[in-house]
């Protein structure tokens, strides 16, 4: 019996220390476990870019430079005009900072409602160019717009990057599968707008902005990007209000959030703005504040056009989404309640601008990459018939995307290439002048021609002085072009040597041109839908003065 217990102790004894041991073993199987995963985690960190190796911008090199080609194949598939300020507030003033001894500034410089910050980064590459002696025309015209072309791919990675973060890998990609096939997108992200230019900094600045679920916040950050997207065109900060008034009653140290970080960032932006200013005027200027005067508190815009406010909802919008309105529309049903803050930030944007009289569809181009997460939340979810789903946006946006960008309004460039060969391969250069004899700013200008040729257009800058019968020069050309003509040149030394028109002109000043011995050089094909001043084609017309000569003499 004595040995019966002691042999039941002794095993009790062993048993318990045998449960001892291999909780001990299993403990420390549990820490190998544990150090392997974190070495493994440890591995693949975003943060030991040595070890990885195959990252750009926090990216994969691949999906990089994909996004870049893309964007530079888009930049050479956009050979049409879009608006004037994509050439007169940016090129043109660049050109004149660069080489003032010939250049145009619109009426707008001379009333400072505009800043040189933006065009400054063009300027820089002229002048690069400039004092590298490689100043061609061509390289004037696409190396600013392959710099858009470049940081607009940038943009689209951290749109990527930041979906990433926010949700998941296959998330992201449909998001930046909406991003890309944008046709809107496609259209706008290589020209040289201040729009471009403020849409890239909201995507970049949201990157960083301090949603729930982001990895990659920084207040600084992004209310610098903020901040310089103001500077650049001042109406960019209102898709910022609700965003930045959400993270403001988020955040728990509002004060130091004000004191040490929003002020002093606005104090340094706005000072480096004021200083660039004053360097070209030659004088204190807050073009901010006179932006926003002219345009909001004085609604001057108007003078360039007015729509009815419920357009943007009616038309502008619809038309920027295309394709992709239904699976924003669906995408916002499915998206959780943290994108609330940006389908608000959506409407804020729609709804203010409504207010204005003069719309336009690139003021509401900053919001549209908002859009494309709701259309990504969209994709993701349509489980049946999603082939034919994703042709369909493809292919509906690759066509509007190929015929805005080759086809639709391209006169205006294509002329200009043939005002080049007059000034480079021309022996008398020197006794050329053009007259441009189209709405005001139609063509680019001297960033285009890259010559000291003289050249004129009709003049259309807004009554400042209250007249109340005000008409401008094409305003007053327009309404009797032959007489307007004859009395502009009643002598024959002013006549140019070049005339330019839509072709909707020509039979209204054909008596003109027949009695100056001018004839048809150059056709250009311009858009299928003439519109009130302009045409489907663009005439080139040459004083023949030889020729004319030549008969009298015999």
């Amino acid at each position: 019996i004595l040995s019966k217990h002691r042999n039941r102790g002794r095993m009790e004894h062993v048993g318990g220390d045998g449960r001892l041991f291999f909780r001990g073993l299993q403990n420390r199987s549990h820490e190998k476990m544990k150090l392997r995963k974190r070495k493994s985690t440890l591995y693949v960190s975003p943060r030991n870019g040595s070890e990885r190796g195959g990252d750009l911008l926090g990216e994969n090199t691949y999906l990089v430079l994909f996004t870049v080609a893309l964007r530079i194949c888009n930049c050479f598939l956009v050979q049409t005009s879009f608006v004037p300020d994509e050439y007169w507030q940016s090129l043109e003033v660049a050109h004149h900072m660069v080489f003032n001894n010939y250049g145009y500034l619109t009426w707008e410089w001379t009333e400072r409602l505009r800043g040189y910050t933006y065009p400054l980064i063009f300027a820089s590459m002229y002048k690069i160019l400039h004092l590298l002696g490689k100043d061609s025309v061509q390289l004037l015209i696409w190396i600013p717009r392959l710099a858009q072309a470049l940081l607009s791919a940038i943009a689209d990675i951290r749109l990527y990057s930041l979906m990433k973060q926010l949700e998941n890998q296959q998330m992201a990609r449909w998001v930046f599968f909406c991003q890309l096939c944008s046709w809107f997108t496609w259209y706008c992200c290589t020209r040289t707008l201040t729009n471009t230019m403020e849409t890239v900094l909201t995507i970049i600045a949201l990157f960083y902005y301090p949603l729930e679920g982001s990895k990659s916040m920084n207040s600084v950050k992004y209310s610098s990007l903020v901040a310089l997207a103001f500077i650049i065109r001042p109406t960019a900060v209102i898709p910022w209000i609700p965003l930045v008034f959400r993270h403001f009653w988020q955040e728990q140290k509002k004060l130091d959030l004000i004191l040490y970080q929003f002020l002093p960032i606005g104090f340094v932006t706005l000072s480096l703005s004021l200083i660039i200013d004053r360097i070209f005027f030659g004088q204190w200027t807050l073009v901010q504040y006179n932006f926003l005067k002219f345009n909001v508190l004085q609604n001057m815009g108007t003078f360039y056009g007015s729509n009815p406010w419920h357009w943007y909802f009616s038309q502008g919008f619809p038309a920027v989404l295309g394709t992709h309105l239904p699976f924003f529309i669906h995408g916002c049903f499915l998206a959780p309640k943290r994108y609330r803050i940006l389908l608000v930030t959506v409407l804020w944007t729609l709804l203010l601008y409504s207010i204005l009289s003069h719309k336009e569809f690139r003021f509401i181009y900053p919001v549209l990459p908002f859009c494309m997460v709701f259309c990504g939340y969209s994709l993701n979810h349509i489980k049946t018939w999603k082939t034919p789903v994703l042709s369909f946006l493809f292919l509906s946006n690759i066509l509007l995307a190929l015929y805005t960008g080759l086809v639709h309004q391209r006169g205006t460039l294509d002329v200009m290439t043939h005002i080049q060969e007059l000034c480079y391969n021309n022996p008398n250069t020197s006794a050329a002048s053009v007259f441009i004899m189209m709405p005001c700013h139609s063509t680019p200008y001297y960033s285009h021609v890259h010559y000291p040729l003289p050249m004129r257009f009709l003049q259309c800058p807004p009554d400042l002085t209250g007249k109340s019968q005000y008409l401008d020069e094409a305003d007053t050309f327009y309404l009797n072009p032959l007489n307007w003509l004859y009395k502009e040149f009643h002598n024959d030394s002013t006549l140019p040597t070049h005339l330019i028109i839509f072709s909707i002109l020509e039979e209204e000043i054909s008596a003109f041109l027949i009695s100056n011995s001018y004839e048809r050089t150059a056709v250009f094909f311009h858009t299928h839908l003439p519109e009130g001043r302009t045409g489907s084609h663009i005439y080139v017309y040459e004083r023949k003065l030889k020729r004319k000569l030549n008969k009298l003499k015999f």
